[in-house]
């Protein structure tokens, strides 16, 4: 029996997260040969909106499994068993990095230890565009709501489907090329409408602070009430100073996440119109996961281009969407 077999049974068998990274600790390495052949690899990703991109650029070639489905929140995923067993066996493991997977994080990590070939498709973003938050200088992993730092992730997920299948390099080279153009519309698409907005108005307050690279790239100033993980709670005084901004400027529509409890969000309300000012819930924003698979939203264009909409109809005057 192989080493690589008793490594995975030994991950299958564990439930919950302590115990999966207790045997992740203990396991064997995975050996280094070449395991794909003609078949294509098997990719896991944590997210919906990184087996997005995963399949973008593998095409069919790959078969792309995503842990986290749609209205999932990262920063508070924990793995089963059997996400334990999909992440041992996959040929390539795709994830967020930078801390977005706060409860996989170190799972991940030992699994790359022990020879599982695990990428952060936030990798090959540059550091001085990362945007970081706190005394530690903690950088956010909400990198994906700028669309130029995205196609970074493009060809880092080009670069490591290459990595683990050389033979269909090519392919992979090919369609991240297609895809980056597309990504290039999309990115000048959302900075044209977003101008629709009067700058005065152009403020987007959220539940928690997942918008940020948005608001760099896009022009927008972005307040959230939550910090960028949702793991922290959001206290009264940041509801108050919140509410208090947005019943002075008059800011039209706030906004729930499809991913995170629109409770916060309703208690900001409710504290607006304590100040004599009627401030409207907008759409749902997609935050941290894609919308339902075969709908627009569930993918990463759609994702965005669902997200500019509902904030041109939510802050625009007249609510109108051009």
């Amino acid at each position: 029996m192989s080493r690589l077999f008793l490594f995975l049974a030994a991950l299958a068998a564990v439930i919950g997260m302590g115990a999966a990274l207790r045997a992740v600790r203990s396991g064997a390495t995975r050996g280094t040969e070449p395991r794909i052949g003609a078949r294509g690899p098997d990719v896991v990703a944590t997210t919906s909106f990184i087996a997005d991109l995963a399949r973008n650029v593998g095409g069919e070639r790959v078969r792309v499994t995503a842990l986290m489905g749609p209205g999932v929140d990262p920063h508070l995923f924990k793995a089963s068993e059997g996400d334990v067993t999909r992440l041992g066996e996959a040929d390539l493991t795709l994830y967020g990095g930078l801390h977005l997977e706060g409860r996989m994080s170190e799972v991940l990590e030992r699994l790359s230890e022990r020879g599982v070939p695990c990428v952060a498709v936030t990798s090959g973003v540059p550091p001085g565009r990362l945007i970081r938050s706190g005394p530690g200088g903690t950088p956010d992993p909400h990198v994906w709501h700028d669309v130029s730092l995205w196609m970074e992730a493009a060809r880092t997920v080009r670069d490591a489907l290459s990595r683990v299948d050389p033979a269909g390099a090519d392919g992979y080279a090919t369609r991240c090329e297609a895809y980056l153009a597309e990504l290039a519309r999309l990115d000048a698409e959302a900075r044209d409408r977003l101008r629709a907005v009067p700058r005065e108005r152009r403020v987007l307050v959220t539940a928690h602070d997942a918008f940020a690279y948005f608001g760099r790239a896009y022009d927008v100033e972005v307040r959230g009430i939550q910090g960028i993980s949702t793991v922290a709670e959001a206290g009264v005084r940041d509801i108050r100073e919140v509410a208090d901004l947005i019943a002075r400027r008059r800011i039209p529509a706030i906004f729930v996440e499809s991913s995170v409890s629109p409770r916060v969000i309703e208690s900001l309300q409710a504290a607006v119109q304590a100040r004599g000012f009627e401030v409207a819930i907008g759409e749902a924003l997609l935050s941290d996961a894609l919308g339902d698979p075969g709908t627009q939203e569930g993918t990463y264009v759609g994702m965005i281009r669902h997200n500019v909409a509902a904030i041109l109809r939510g802050l625009r005057p007249g609510g109108e969407d051009p």
